[in-house]
């Protein structure tokens, strides 16, 4: 076998081991996200992409989309429960386009005013990055009010 196609067979490899690791910790995560579900008793909705959500009030405002900036008031959490972020009661103002995926798709699911649950998979997440307090892989729970839409 020459070099080119070691070469060629190692990408191969790399390429179908990363692609079952990603698929593997989908399903994984989508176990961890029912189970908590299940344990705190939640009526949680579902996308195609694997985030889950709550809405305790859909609001009744303006609707955001990924290219709003948005004023939210936050916990974010571990599903241990350990905090590892959260903002004021004033909220934290931020463009979606600049925040994980399960925001920028979870948050345009509430009008402003609104408030609810995203259970959010690690790869809409922060993936298989360590992330400060946020270990690689996790599962994000976010409580979260949609205070305005700038």
């Amino acid at each position: 076998m020459n070099k080119s196609n070691v070469i060629i067979l190692i990408l191969f490899l790399f390429f179908f081991s990363s692609c079952k690791k990603e698929s593997d910790f989908s399903k994984i995560d989508q176990g961890i996200i029912l189970q908590y579900i299940s344990q705190n008793n939640l009526n949680a909705q579902s996308t195609s992409s694997g985030l889950h959500y709550v809405i305790n009030d859909p609001g009744n405002g303006e609707t955001p989309n990924v290219n709003s900036t948005v004023t939210v008031a936050y916990k974010g959490t571990l599903t241990d429960g350990t905090i590892f972020d959260q903002s004021d009661l004033s909220g934290a103002t931020f463009p979606l386009s600049n925040v994980i995926q399960g925001w920028q798709e979870g948050i345009p699911l509430f009008k402003e005013g609104g408030a609810g649950i995203l259970l959010i998979p690690s790869a809409l997440g922060y993936g298989s990055q360590t992330v400060n307090s946020i270990p690689s892989n996790s599962v994000l729970i976010f409580e979260v009010t949609l205070i305005r839409v700038n």
